[in-house]
């Protein structure tokens, strides 16, 4: 540790954290920054992102800003353009955006929401931005996932939810295909420098979901609050995959409580990880072969 209190390793770090404009995602950058990392925060609203920036700042944070909706793929884009543009350096991604709604949206891609921005967009922007990260070091990428996906499968049949939609069995699928995501990212990555794991960040209070919350939520989340952690309790397994020196060469694991612990039996089915991976390629018009080491 550095005599002002920042952590020598990570001093020279630039790390892109999607989703930070509150819960788990502004605390996950509120802590690396205070540990001395340079953090790139991304939002939907400017004027949020830009609250979050001034919270970061207020404590010593080095921050900078970009403005995106992730749940479409010309907003991935973009953001992983300027991205690139502005940073010679990238060490380390935190997938963190996600969402749940309970009635089924479609994005401006044409795209089931909960599908398009929980995996689509990670899967997109982790593949746009791997060049760079591999320019580092040791680079990561952190995946927010949950303990819902132990209840996903993953539907070929229906991955849209077009033939029948639940918000819960959306939001599950999703956060299984997080996990065969990293899985497999872990894989391909096997001989770079650059690691993948997916992490359960805890039942956590947050407004995650308020916007279009299901019957369960509207009546067991008032309930629950009180015994929920907080946001920074709840982004404190991100935070150590993200930063701890013992952590460099560990990948294609599922953490909790900042350990490595099993995940659902589907999440290690190989075939169904390399399946998504085709069908996901094709939905964001990957052309070049994607996450290849």
């Amino acid at each position: 540790m550095l005599a002002d209190g920042r952590h020598a390793e990570l001093a020279d770090r630039t790390i892109l954290i999607t989703g930070s404009t509150g819960g788990i995602g502004k605390a996950t950058a509120l802590g690396l920054a205070t540990m001395g990392a340079r953090v790139l925060i991304t939002g939907r609203d400017r004027g949020r992102t830009e609250d979050a920036a001034r919270e970061i700042r207020a404590v010593g944070g080095g921050v900078e800003v970009f403005i995106a909706d992730l749940s479409s793929q010309s907003e991935v884009r973009r953001l992983a353009d300027e991205v690139l543009q502005r940073h010679p350096r990238l060490d380390v991604l935190v997938n963190n955006v996600g969402g749940y709604w309970n009635t089924r949206h479609v994005t401006a891609d044409g795209l089931e929401h909960t599908f398009a921005l929980n995996h689509l967009a990670p899967f997109l922007l982790t593949n746009l931005l791997l060049e760079r990260l591999k320019q580092s070091d040791t680079a990561r990428v952190v995946t927010v996932s949950s303990n819902a996906h132990s209840m996903g499968f993953i539907d070929f049949d229906d991955l849209q939810g077009e033939r029948s939609y639940s918000g819960a069995r959306a939001y599950n699928q999703s956060k299984l295909a997080n996990v065969l995501f990293t899985y497999e990212l872990a894989r391909r990555l096997q001989g770079t420098s650059v690691t993948a794991n997916a992490v359960h960040p805890g039942l956590v209070s947050t407004a995650f979901g308020a916007d279009d919350p299901g019957r369960a939520q509207r009546l067991f989340v008032p309930v629950l609050r009180p015994f929920m952690k907080s946001p920074a309790k709840g982004a404190a397994t991100s935070i150590h995959l993200a930063s701890a020196t013992d952590l460099g060469h560990v990948s294609g694991l599922y953490f909790a409580k900042s350990k490595a612990t099993t995940s659902s039996k589907r999440s290690y089915d190989e075939s169904v990880a390399a399946r998504l991976w085709e069908v996901s390629t094709d939905l964001v018009g990957l052309t070049t072969p994607a996450a290849t080491s």
